[in-house]
Order: C-alpha cells, then structure tokens, then sequence
C-alpha cells in the first residue's frame, strides 16, 4: 500500500485542497479544519452534517495562502478568511448570520441528523438527530469531529464507485488489485508507519450524509451511503446502533511528513 493522495481542508465542512506534503501530530493535519462557521444564532459549529441549514458550504472551497486561508465562493468571489468582509459574504450565501472562528471552544457541538432519514425524507425535511461535542479525540483548538486524521483506501473507494473527495480524507491509501473493500474494518489497533510518521488507527469510520451531497460540481452520490448501509455496517463507540462504515479514523503516535507514493506498513494490534 503506498499513499495515492493527502488533502486537508482548512474550513471545516468546505471543500479543501490536495497538497504535497502533509505535516501531522497528536493535534491531526497541519492547516485541516482549523477554521469553522459558527452560527451565531444557535451556537453551534456548522456542519454540512446538518444539510438543510449547510450544505452550501460544500460550494465554497478554502485553500491555505501566504500563512492564511483563501475561500472562493460559488460566484466566482475571493475572500481572505481574515478580512472583516468575510462573515457577511458567507453570511449573506447561507441566509443565516455567521462568523469564522479559529478556536475551538469547551464543549463545541455540531448537529447531527439521522443520514439515512435524511436521504429517505429530503434534505430539507426535520429529521431527528443529536447534538454532538466535537474534537474530544483531538488536542488543540481544530475542529475535527471524531479524530485526528481520517483515511480510505483505493479499494473501497472503486468497489462504492465514488470520488474520494466525498468522504473527506486526509489520506487516500492506494491498495493493490485484488485488495477487499472495507478492509479498514479490522485495522482497529493496528499501527500504519506511513513517511516519517507513526498512525494508530482507532476504529472504522461512521458515516454521515455529507459524502451523498453536491461537492462543488459533482452531483449527489445516494449511494455513497446506501452501498456501505447495505454491505458494512458496525457497532462504533458512542453508539448503540450499527451505522454505516467507510475508512478509518486514525491518531498520530508518532509525528512527521507524509508525501504521495510514500509506502503505507501495517502493523497489528500489539504486533
């Protein structure tokens, strides 16, 4: 297994970028999710997990520029995430009053409906959910969900048959022929030494109905839930029930650089 692709995105629930290197610690990827929305009218971080009041977000993409972020719009617009302007042009996008932030305060919540309702009812439909504390996984300010660093091989990616960019990976491992899909399942424990860094893979990664929406100019991708809702589903903590699965969740033991073509080595649990 060798890395195919690393991309990081620096405003959580924006499209982000594919880069050449990638810098990661206990803290996940330098640059990646260490800008948010906040909605200022409920206090919650946004999340595209909640599509009907975000999925806008997924056409706006945020790159890191000159030590800062650049976030274009869907017209066209350019925007230093730090210029005073910024809040009321996306604010105006999303019809709801926003405000970057790049802290993570105690106790950062995100709304997460039912996916799998949310495909069967419409987007735009109320669908129960919760409420979930985001980045307790995750040392520092960014604004990661469940941890650090996510990752999703070749593999599953073709058996699904859509793009890597819905799933939202750090790393994209690139697996050989006859590799299975899914096999990040039984990765749990085990350690991946990839480039200079040392990665131990916490658990496969449950899914939400971000990687089902318009990205930018790709279309909706049902199937980018309902095929692992009918092949992989598991048991993940903090869950009782048994939700779709792709890819795994990953944190850092051991930091340093990764770059594409770097050989990805597996280690057991306790091997």
């Amino acid at each position: 297994m060798r890395v195919e692709t690393l991309c990081r995105y620096p405003v959580k629930s924006m499209l982000g970028e594919t880069v050449d290197r990638l810098f990661v610690d206990e803290r996940g990827a330098e640059g990646d999710r260490r800008l948010a929305l906040l909605d200022t009218a409920t206090g919650h971080v946004a999340s595209a997990k909640q599509a009907r009041l975000w999925r806008g977000l997924l056409q706006c993409t945020a790159r890191g520029e000159g030590g800062g972020v650049s976030i274009a719009l869907p017209d066209g617009t350019r925007v230093a995430a730090d210029d005073p302007a910024a809040d009321e042009l996306l604010s105006r996008l999303l019809g709801r009053a926003v405000r970057l932030i790049s802290r993570r305060g105690p106790g950062a919540t995100v709304e997460r409906p039912d996916p799998e309702q949310l495909l069967d009812l419409g987007l735009d439909a109320e669908v129960a959910g919760i409420v979930l504390e985001i980045g307790k996984a995750t040392p520092g300010e960014s604004f990661t969900d469940d941890a650090p660093l996510h990752a999703i091989t070749t593999a599953t990616l073709q058996h699904i048959g859509v793009e890597a960019l819905r799933y939202r990976p750090n790393l994209v491992i690139a697996t050989p022929p006859d590799y299975p899909p899914y096999d990040e399942n039984v990765w749990a424990g085990a350690v991946l030494t990839v480039g200079e860094a040392q990665l131990r893979v916490i658990e496969a990664t449950p899914r939400c109905v971000v990687p089902t929406l318009e990205h930018g100019a790709l279309p909706p991708a049902p199937q980018a839930l309902r095929t692992p809702g009918a092949e992989n589903r598991f048991r993940t903590s903090g869950s009782d029930a048994r939700r779709p699965c792709t890819g795994a969740y990953l944190e850092v033991v051991g930091p340093g650089v990764i770059v594409p073509g770097d050989p990805v080595i597996w280690s057991p649990a306790g091997g």
